[in-house]
């Protein structure tokens, strides 16, 4: 936990007009969704995390990084929020929706979501910012933007990924990394998230290429598939709804299931190796997406092979 709190310290205070809509339901909700896709509650031979990390942390640690970047109210929403819409354990749901390469079916919810909260409406009169102006969070690509760009989502995401599952980066050299960033006008004349120096650029893309193989290992696809037929068989039994997934936290959903596998030997079966299991079977790997990156260097991107 030490290293991930040295990594938020070098993301900054949380600026004073944030602070109201961190109180909102639908923001608070994403406290009980996991960032590394509910692998927390899997089986402790299978994953051993250094410390829970939540949408919740992620979504404000994105609103910090274009903060930092750029002051701008709109596009620090819009990191805020980008994730709302992520249901119970994540990608878990895109491998459930067979989405394995994109892994964005379960965007679509955004603007709902959005839209549901009336606190939310609130707040953005009181700062006079539109909905529209912050619901489309791909419209800002310092939050959003194309492999192999850089943007503040993909940042987050690897950097604690490095931390808190391949252990593979400390919380001084993740502070080094953020302290390097710069922005940038891209090939395309969007504003890009880059490197000050080569040697961050490059720490940067090993860490991604780390996370990238073990997002395509065996044990992983195994474990995420094995979560996603759970919450199906879960569906079709009527012990939770696929609307649900969106509006309750991880444990509501667990909760459900441990409080039914009375009904089906198979869910039960399924639970236990989920929970339990040593020795992950060989798996006929799913094409996952592939999670390139190449970062900017000053004014030049970083030639990696792609």
């Amino acid at each position: 936990m030490k290293d991930y709190l040295i990594y938020k310290e070098s993301l900054g205070d949380t600026p004073e007009f944030l602070k109201k809509y961190l109180d909102l339901d639908i923001v608070k909700r994403l406290k009980g969704i996991s960032l590394l896709c509910g692998m927390d509650y899997a089986s402790k031979y299978a994953y051993n995390f250094k410390c829970y990390i939540s949408r919740y942390d992620h979504s404000l640690d994105v609103a910090l990084i274009v903060w930092k970047l750029t002051h701008d109210k709109r596009a620090t929403l819009a990191g805020l929020f980008h994730d709302i819409s992520t249901p119970v354990f994540s990608h878990v749901i895109d491998y459930m929706n067979k989405d394995y390469i994109k892994q964005e079916s379960t965007e679509e919810k955004t603007l709902e979501i959005l839209m549901s909260s009336i606190g939310l409406k609130k707040c953005l009169k009181e700062d006079n910012i539109s909905l529209q102006e912050i619901a489309d969070f791909k419209k800002y690509s310092l939050v959003d933007l194309d492999r192999p760009a850089l943007c503040a989502d993909r940042l987050d995401g690897t950097i604690c990924s490095g931390i808190n599952w391949t252990k593979s980066i400390d919380g001084e050299t993740s502070k080094d990394i953020i302290n390097d960033l710069i922005l940038v006008k891209n090939e395309s004349n969007q504003d890009e998230i880059a490197f000050k120096s080569e040697k961050y650029a490059k720490r940067f893309s090993d860490l991604n290429d780390e996370i990238n193989e073990i997002t395509h290992s065996n044990n992983d696809n195994y474990m995420m598939q094995l979560l996603a037929d759970i919450v199906r068989l879960s569906i079709k039994l009527e012990i939770v709804d696929y609307e649900s997934l969106y509006y309750l936290t991880e444990e509501d959903i667990i909760n459900c299931i441990e409080d039914n596998l009375d009904l089906s030997q198979e869910l039960n079966r399924k639970w236990n190796l989920f929970k339990n299991i040593k020795d992950i079977p060989i798996i006929e790997l799913p094409e996952v997406k592939n999670k390139i990156i190449s970062p900017i260097v000053v004014d030049k991107r970083l030639k990696r092979m792609l």
